[in-house]
């Protein structure tokens, strides 16, 4: 009980409840520490059921769009508690996706350096000699190539031929190549379950100005969100099949290109991240063409570093083409994931 110095009101206190505008505040305050707990600890969120931890993986980076709506909604609140809580969602999405946002190295002519196209073409385009001739425009040495279907087979063949005279491709997936091919083969990715003919993989050693690199190509099993959450066994199956062979493979480098159907965060192609280098700066998100929220078409490297990467124009496929600069470790030189 509290009583005014000069007699008059009493007024009872029982404990203290904040106003409306400071329960505002901690909500704000706690969503914030949410967003950033996911963030920073997305790899302790269970996987089951459903596959939930790979589900947030794979919209990762769209994190900071919560975090910006929740600053605007701080600003209308006029809740300072909300908008000093949202330093740390912040800090936490910096740290862990700033470096994309930086501007890469410029181009050194003396580097070991090869510009690398990958692009899931569609067995549903109605304009594949287009697609052909925006990805010779894009100027690179190799070209990798998914759901490639006949008839369209001949019309990449004959466009991306002039300029790509060494080809390589297995059921689906195809390589184009400035350089000679020496060496090539099917990489066997198909999960256990699948029916036999299902071909979505290849590996071809280039002899590049730099020396040889091992190419693969690979096109991972499709994911499905539905009611039971992720879906996403048969692609996390032909990863790790994927991941043994780069694992295996002798040529010092490695460069991966493909739609593996996951961004590089989420941890059904943990086979692959964990030995293989990701591209630095970009967000190049790929799918689907027409609103982008993803990058499932990726570049991976060994032995070699995988600079910026970017999205090129849209094409008749429901992918948009990415392309990357990739450069070669020396020699003597390991890198972060080579032997």
């Amino acid at each position: 009980m509290v009583r005014q110095a000069d007699g008059g009101v009493t007024v009872a206190a029982k404990g203290w409840a904040p106003s409306g505008e400071g329960r505002r505040g901690m909500v704000v305050a706690g969503l914030a520490v949410g967003v950033a707990g996911v963030v920073g600890l997305h790899r302790a969120i269970p996987n089951s059921p459903g596959r939930v931890g790979s589900l947030v993986e794979s919209f990762l980076p769209w994190s900071g769009v919560v975090v910006v709506l929740l600053f605007v909604v701080a600003l209308v609140w006029r809740s300072g508690v909300g908008l000093v809580a949202l330093l740390l969602p912040v800090a936490v999405w910096v740290q862990v996706f700033g470096g994309l946002l930086l501007p890469g190295p410029g181009s050194d002519t003396g580097a070991r350096e090869l510009v690398v196209v990958q692009h899931n073409v569609s067995d549903e385009n109605l304009d594949p000699a287009g697609t052909a001739r925006a990805l010779v425009a894009a100027g690179g040495d190799l070209v990798a190539l998914e759901e490639v279907v006949v008839p369209a087979l001949a019309v990449y063949e004959g466009v991306l031929g002039g300029d790509y005279p060494h080809h390589v491709v297995h059921g689906t997936v195809g390589l184009w190549s400035k350089y000679p091919i020496t060496d090539e083969r099917l990489v066997d990715i198909r999960p256990r379950a699948f029916e036999e003919g299902w071909s979505r993989g290849l590996r071809a050693v280039v002899r590049t100005p730099y020396g040889e690199v091992a190419a693969y190509v690979a096109h991972l099993p499709s994911v499905r969100v539905g009611a039971g959450g992720l879906a996403s066994s048969p692609r996390d199956e032909s990863a790790r099949m994927l991941g043994d062979a780069v694992r295996g493979e002798e040529v010092r480098a490695v460069i991966l290109m493909g739609d593996l159907n996951g961004t590089i965060d989420d941890r059904g192609l943990g086979p692959l991240t964990s030995q293989l280098n990701v591209a630095e700066r970009g967000f190049a998100f790929s799918y689907p063409a027409t609103l982008p929220l993803a990058r499932i078409d990726q570049v991976l490297a060994r032995s070699a570093t995988v600079g910026h990467i970017r999205t090129l124009p849209a094409t008749g496929s429901d992918h948009l083409p990415v392309t990357a600069r990739v450069t070669l470790n020396p020699p003597h030189a390991s890198g972060r994931f080579a032997p």
